[in-house]
């Protein structure tokens, strides 16, 4: 990409990043300027898409009023302002379409591997063309004219998704496009490096476009990427296909509550999916099993195995799949198995990632067994339920896969060990009927103590942490999403000790909150220091609570001083009020001082709005001028109100120059 085009996607996605936050915070522009101590026109600068790009400080402290991530945008500011050098030339993503294996894409298999084919494949399945190919097939069309296009196929799990990706793009191979997999090292981390060089002519495949999209740290910059990519003039025509299972689709274009603490977390994940989700059939329709019998007897023996099964309930897809076998072997395992796909269901369905760990899933799997199949476990009772469940169903699923860590491939890196592939804890995902049976089936149970001791004790990610505390929560179980939430703290996730300080002070606890809230404030929270000065300010350690503030102030909160002072105030202690805006004053700027002022002066309080005013007067803001001229003509002191708006005047206010008029007029009107 050019180096004018990157600085303009990038100022480009800075703006909507503002405006997206700006819109969820319900403040005006001219609030925002009063809360962040920024003038009028500096911010109304930062959200214009044209002109130089503000100022680094100013977009911190637009951030931070916003609850924007400040690297993020710091980043983005330095390519907008052309201080990132551009990114070197790379080979080219992907290989030609016809070099890759469908199942190597993640299409299901549909049958054990034929002997004497090439290489030993599995074959796939004859296939039925459905009224969602023609849809695939105008995009594909479109694109073959010199359009981009991006399709999300959404449909429940093994309903044929991928294979009709597949299958549409077979035209583009033989106009030699390419295809790019983003898998490694994993799949969000391929897509964030590599979106942005990507060629025309290339197919992106986001299969489970869920881990793209849905990644906590990296969806919506990837939505962005993507979104980019589609209307870049430099990579046109490409094509993007992606698959989504129902649930994703609803939870990635569901608007937020506006009350969500959290914002918006999809809103760019929304937009690029507003039109281009297509919908598949869960089963096949009375022409389409017509179909497919017609080409089962003109020799397809797979289609022909799985007609004589699915007989006239039309899931003929889901039967290639494996998934009525995976359901036998669900229904039949043995206790000990069957308890490990149990605590691998809960772990899915509550939100932790996968790949899962054996330790988890052996120890977890303890609390789902009764007294008596506890009692009668052998010695080596894991080893033989993940040796069980890890058989494949007719040589394509197994209900538990283990899986294996990529060799590392950039240039000087030393060769993994057996070893270092595997681990030292195994990996396993479930297969994905039984995810989306378990989603469905055990929705409403409560994993045993077991599970949530078995996470506590063996995960290692702190998303998976916080998503289980949440999960924990949701059911009542506040201990355990306490104890998650410090196990998440000790890997490193500093919003945890915050929200266990907010718990800590919702239960009455003080002391365990001030200690927590001042631990997430050692990290750098502001927002734990803010909230521990207004804790401290209720209970009535004032003193406390101003130290508090100014350690908030230090650490980047622009409204902490001025919160307190609104409390103070609340409490009738104008005094106390007055001092602590002056100290707002001196670390926020005079417009917090003029607000407060019209807040008071509306409100009868005209001794405070005059101190204020004052304040805020010599702290340079020319409005405070004629907020004191105001007082003085309340007062009967015209001589003083006319004073003070030629002062206003004469700084530039103009409104204050017909109030000089206005005055004379009433002065010489009294005098007569």
């Amino acid at each position: 990409m050019r180096e004018q085009d990157r600085q303009r996607v990038a100022r480009a996605e800075m703006n909507t990043l503002l405006a997206d936050a700006l819109a969820h915070s319900g403040l005006g522009k001219a609030q925002l300027a009063a809360r962040s101590g920024l003038g009028r026109t500096t911010v109304h600068a930062a959200f214009r898409v044209d002109g130089p790009p503000v100022s680094a400080p100013t977009l911190v402290a637009l951030a931070r009023q916003l609850r924007l991530p400040v690297e993020r945008l710091l980043a983005l500011h330095r390519i907008a302002a052309g201080e990132a050098p551009a990114q070197e030339q790379q080979e080219e993503l992907g290989k030609p379409i016809a070099q890759w294996d469908a199942h190597t894409l993640e299409v299901h298999p549909a049958g054990l591997a034929d002997p004497a084919a090439p290489g030993d494949r599995i074959p796939l399945s004859g296939y039925i063309t459905r009224d969602h190919d023609l849809t695939l097939g105008r995009a594909v069309q479109d694109a073959l004219a010199g359009n981009s296009r991006i399709v999300v196929v959404v449909g429940a799990s093994s309903t044929g998704k991928t294979r009709a990706c597949w299958e549409a793009v077979q035209p583009l191979a033989e106009h030699g496009w390419r295809l790019w997999h983003p898998f490694a090292p994993t799949r969000s981390e391929a897509a964030v490096t590599g979106l942005r060089r990507v060629r025309p002519h290339t197919v992106v495949w986001l299969n489970d476009t869920q881990h793209y999209v849905g990644d906590l740290r990296h969806g919506e910059r990837i939505s962005a990427l993507v979104h980019d990519l589609l209307t870049r003039d430099a990579s046109t025509p490409v094509l993007v296909l992606g698959t989504l299972w129902p649930e994703y689709a609803v939870q990635y274009t569901a608007l937020p509550s506006p009350l969500a603490r959290e914002g918006d977390p999809h809103s760019r994940t929304r937009e690029l999916l507003a039109a281009s989700l297509l919908t598949i059939p869960a089963v096949f329709t009375e022409q389409e099993r017509s179909r497919a019998a017609a080409l089962a007897e003109s020799g397809d023996q797979l289609l022909a195995d799985t007609l004589t099964r699915t007989g006239s309930d039309g899931r003929v897809t889901q039967d290639l799949a494996g998934a009525p076998e995976l359901l036998r072997r669900y229904a039949q395992a043995t206790p000990a198995a069957r308890a490990v796909i149990e605590a691998a269901m809960d772990a899915c369905r509550c939100g932790i990632g996968t790949p899962l760990s054996g330790a988890f899933l052996a120890e977890a799997a303890a609390g789902y067994l009764d007294d008596h199949d506890f009692d009668q476990l052998a010695g080596d009772w894991e080893a033989q339920a993940f040796h069980e469940l890890t058989r494949p169903v007719h040589g394509k699923h197994a209900p538990l896969h283990r899986t294996r860590r990529r060799r590392g491939t950039a240039p000087g890196t030393p060769p993994a060990s057996e070893e270092d592939l595997v681990g030292h804890d195994p990996r396993y995902r479930l297969a994905d009927y039984l995810e989306q049976r378990g989603r469905r089936d055990r929705r409403d149970l409560t994993p045993p103590d077991a599970f949530w001791h078995a996470a506590h004790t063996h995960l290692t990610r702190a998303d998976d942490l916080i998503e289980l505390a949440r999960a924990a929560q949701r059911r009542g179980l506040d201990e355990w999403a306490s104890h998650l939430r410090f196990r998440a703290a000790d890997l490193g996730d500093v919003n945890s000790l915050y929200v266990l300080a907010l718990a800590r002070e919702r239960a009455g606890d003080l002391s365990g909150a001030e200690t927590l809230y001042r631990q997430a404030g050692a990290f750098g929270d502001s927002d734990a220091l803010h909230d521990l000065a207004l804790m401290l300010e209720r209970a009535g350690q004032s003193e406390h609570a101003e130290t508090a503030a100014r350690q908030a102030t230090s650490a980047g909160s622009i409204d902490t001083f001025y919160d307190l002072a609104r409390m103070r105030e609340v409490g009738g202690d104008m005094s106390g009020a007055r001092r602590l805006y002056g100290q707002a004053a001196a670390a926020e700027g005079a417009a917090t001082l003029a607000a407060a002022a019209r807040r008071r002066e509306k409100d009868g309080h005209w001794a405070v709005a005059e101190d204020l005013y004052r304040q805020a007067a010599d702290a340079g803001d020319v409005s405070a001028l004629s907020g004191l001229a105001r007082l003085q003509e309340r007062a009967g002191d015209l001589e003083g109100a006319l004073a003070y708006f030629q002062q206003a005047a004469d700084a530039g206010d103009v409104t204050a120059a017909y109030d000089v008029m206005r005055v004379r007029r009433a002065r010489s009107e009294q005098d007569g």
